[in-house]
């Protein structure tokens, strides 16, 4: 039986065309973008339509859009840069996070409270939503930066953004978002969401890896992390990657073209998949973040009396991933379920399943008889 990739969240394949795109700057289109030959020129102009194809898909102007290299050096930017700019003036520093965010954020965090800022973790609900009211309660009138990711990579569980960032617009504190699992999959704009500064990666869209970007909206001051030659509005020094950027560039006019189209398949396929797991096992199974509104691509499902591990162990054939590295019959100790609250026997045996562009029906069907096979076979 062939391999069935139900791991899209972690990353996906580079589209063919978002491949041929990339080809030329192999080789042929070798040249730094900062020259001033006509070759330097052409590569310059291609880096700046691929910044024009990425600030297109999120509805922002190309002079809002930093170059990247990954989704946590965006999230390091962001935090980082929100915060040093503050401390270089001596001014006091609060920073809020959510309990769910991803390692970048909340390592950036950590790092910041090593620099003498205050960091301060809102809790989230049994859904995984961050309550607006939990938030207000959280701000101090220092605080500076507020950063809640828009959809979380485990559950797939979408935040209102929109009404945390009006708390945070009536305070003056800026707000970032980790946007990398939802760009690409749904709609997302981040003047409309009131989001000042944006974290996207192209793998996630069918993208290169080692391709990311940092929506900065304009006016908002951050201090790099990377000091060197002035490249990316002097945020980020060092040598553009214009072949990865050039991909990214691509893979957002590509899933720009098609998040609608998309959207509903990928809402049809999770949903086959969540009925012919929970229809076949009889003993309770657990959807984190049902009742929340959630990415229409991403299963975060608990399989009764076994571990997670010990389930895809049985079934090789499917690329899945649980919610941490929990040990053969140990628990599963993913902070993000852990912040929901989720009680130990609804989680030791949580999978997460995200599908993508090239999941098929055969593969749901697939996929779901090879898992409660597995699971039977378990809990006998």
């Amino acid at each position: 039986m062939k391999s069935i990739f139900l791991d899209y969240n972690a990353t996906t394949p580079i589209a063919p065309s978002v491949q041929e795109a990339m080809l030329p700057y192999m080789a042929e289109f070798f040249a730094c973008p900062d020259g001033n030959y006509a070759g330097s020129r052409a590569i310059y102009e291609s880096l700046e339509d691929a910044r024009g194809q990425v600030s297109h898909l999120l509805n922002v102007t190309p002079d809002e859009i930093i170059f990247c290299a990954s989704g946590t050096e965006s999230c390091n930017l962001a935090v980082k840069g929100v915060v040093t700019s503050c401390l270089t003036k001596h001014e006091p520093c609060h920073l809020v996070i959510s309990a769910i965010e991803h390692p970048a954020v909340v390592a950036s965090a950590e790092f910041c409270r090593k620099l003498g800022c205050e960091v301060s973790v809102v809790p989230v609900d049994r859904q995984g939503i961050v309550h607006p009211e939990a938030l207000r309660q959280t701000l101090r009138p220092t605080t500076r930066l507020v950063s809640v990711m828009l959809a979380n990579d485990e559950t797939g569980v979408i935040q209102p953004i929109r009404q945390l960032s009006e708390i945070c617009q009536e305070r003056g504190i800026l707000l970032h978002s980790d946007a990398c699992q939802a760009a690409g999959k749904i709609h997302v704009n981040p003047r409309q969401l009131g989001i000042d500064l944006m974290s996207i990666s192209a793998h996630k869209f069918y993208g290169p890896k080692g391709a990311a970007a940092l929506y900065l909206r304009e006016g908002t001051t951050i201090e790099p992390l990377i000091h060197g030659n002035g490249a990316e509005h002097s945020l980020r020094g060092g040598t553009e990657n214009v072949l990865a950027w050039v991909g990214m560039g691509k893979a957002a006019n590509l899933v720009g073209r098609s998040i609608d189209e998309a959207s509903e398949k990928l809402s049809n396929l999770t949903r086959l998949l969540t009925q012919k797991l929970t229809t076949a096992i009889p003993d309770r199974v657990i959807v984190h973040g049902s009742k929340a509104e959630r990415l229409p691509n991403t299963l975060s499902i608990n399989f009764p009396k076994v571990s997670g591990q010990q389930i895809l162990r049985r079934v090789p054939e499917i690329c899945a991933a649980t919610s941490s590295s929990d040990t053969v019959g140990g628990g599963n100790c993913s902070p993000v379920l852990e912040a929901m609250q989720v009680p130990e026997a609804d989680k030791q045996g949580t999978i997460r399943l995200s599908v993508g562009w090239y999941t098929s029906e055969e593969d749901i069907s697939q996929a779901a008889e090879l898992l409660i096979h597995a699971w039977e076979s378990l809990r006998n």
